[in-house]
């Protein structure tokens, strides 16, 4: 018998192991991999789309575009390496928390070929800083960290738009070849998580942000929790037995907001004579069962776990699942282990322009048995989003500690549209429980008292 509590630690990072000449090179090709996709997302469409406002949620493309460079001038081309400003006159513009999406289409926003110019020289900009900037010495420097957070930045602007592409009206613009189908042989309902401690969050991961430390031991009780993500087929079922016009199954505030919205179905989601049809990225298809739910509320993800006899899982509890390794007592950095994610661990970098089947991924299972806890779709949780023991804002306390509180769910495990610089077993998201643009589906736990 293993007394997890005598030796809880965390799996080291690669990092680690890496000379000042390989740091370099991984974060110039992570931002490299990164602007690949931003040109990708902007270049599919014609200018008159970029500077239009698909959804009132979402920025206008083009603005997302400029402001990416705008935020790796001011964090690497200014702050990193001390260089004299680009373009100090559009910081306002740029700043997300002085213009709200809806806002954005009004300001005078550089236009596609500025903008993308504007993003070439800072990248120019920022590889000399890269070249020659210590990768020690302070935070934000030391293991390239500060070029990290700005990968991971890109990467997030990168999903924000291709859900606005999922918004936008139109012929197709975006292509990807289809998921693979389930690639493991039939697989139990659910996994059994004992009871016991485990090691929470991290303290050694270098390109970890702020939210996601420090480690700390937190205790979890013995729980149950679904083996894939709830799929669509499971869904329908849900739906089929008029769980959205049963007032049993919501919370007041889900009723309220499900009432009001008058939703009666996923997002995307229309019912034709023949069943269930979606539009997913300008492509109308018929619902795949085999797939997870995307496009659901928290709201609605609640409900449903409630009409199951389930819940929604906590948040210690779903890392616990995803990290815990029971033969050696050590939280994992990601659920199939410490190596980097492949294609074969999950679907993710917007390799394919959906979820994959449920089972899709078995190279993926975490050490208990819980599959595709990484990719395809974000998983409410039923927690709040708050700061762990001892947490400290770094390098700003907008980018965690001013979302601190009950008005937030977090998410977790990233989607199909999630790259893998900005998702790992202990990365957190974050957002409001009525949203149903983002790529986020959910699977379901219950308590096992007594085992």
């Amino acid at each position: 018998m293993i007394d997890v509590t005598d030796f809880l630690t965390e799996a080291p990072s690669a990092f680690r192991e890496k000379t000042g000449e390989q740091l370099r090179e991984h974060a110039a090709q992570a931002l490299t991999r990164a602007r690949r996709r931003s040109t990708t997302l902007t270049d599919a469409v014609a200018d008159e789309d970029l500077v239009r406002q698909h959804s009132k949620l979402m920025s206008p493309l083009v603005w997302d575009l400029a402001h990416i460079g705008s935020q790796e001038e001011l964090w690497l081309v200014r702050d990193v390496g001390g260089r004299e400003p680009l373009r100090p006159d559009i910081d306002d513009l740029y700043d997300a928390f002085r213009h709200p999406r809806a806002d954005r289409p009004s300001l005078p926003l550089l236009g596609p070929a500025e903008a993308r110019r504007y993003v070439g020289e800072v990248r120019a900009k920022a590889f000399e800083v890269l070249e020659r900037a210590p990768l020690e010495g302070s935070r934000l420097t030391e293991a390239a960290f500060a070029f990290g957070m700005i990968t991971q930045h890109e990467q997030q602007h990168d999903e924000t738009m291709l859900a606005t592409h999922q918004l936008r009206k139109g012929e197709p613009a975006l292509h990807a070849p289809a998921p693979p189908g389930a690639r493991s042989g039939p697989l139990p309902a659910e996994v059994l998580v004992p009871a016991g401690s485990f090691l929470m969050g991290t303290s050694v991961e270098p390109w970890a942000l702020d939210n996601e430390r420090p480690a700390h031991e937190v205790g979890v009780g013995a729980f149950f929790i679904d083996t894939t993500p709830v799929t669509n087929g499971a869904y329908t079922e849900f739906l089929e037995s008029g769980g959205y016009d049963q007032r049993r199954w919501w919370s007041d505030a889900g009723w309220e907001y499900r009432t009001a919205h008058d939703i009666g179905a996923p997002r995307f989601w229309r019912r034709e004579a023949d069943g269930w049809w979606r539009t997913r990225f300008g492509v109308d298809e018929r619902v795949p069962a085999e797939q997870p739910v995307v496009h659901v509320s928290f709201h609605e993800a609640e409900a449903y776990a409630a009409w199951a006899g389930k819940r929604l899982p906590t948040e210690r509890e779903w890392e616990k699942a995803a990290r815990f390794d029971p033969a050696t007592g050590r939280s994992r950095r990601y659920p199939w282990g410490d190596e980097e994610p492949t294609a074969e661990h999950a679907n993710l970098g917007q390799a394919h322009l959906s979820p994959a089947a449920a089972g899709a991924y078995p190279a993926g299972a975490s050490a208990l048995g819980v599959h595709q806890l990484i990719g395809d779709v974000w998983e409410w949780t039923s927690s709040d989003f708050h700061g762990y023991p001892g947490f400290v804002a770094f390098p700003y306390r907008e980018y965690s500690e001013v979302f601190f509180g009950p008005e937030y769910k977090v998410l977790r495990g990233g989607s199909f549209g999630t790259d893998a610089a900005a998702v790992r077993g202990t990365f957190r998201n974050w957002d409001y429980p009525i949203r149903r643009q983002i790529f986020a589906g959910f699977r379901c736990a219950r308590d096992a008292s007594g085992v």
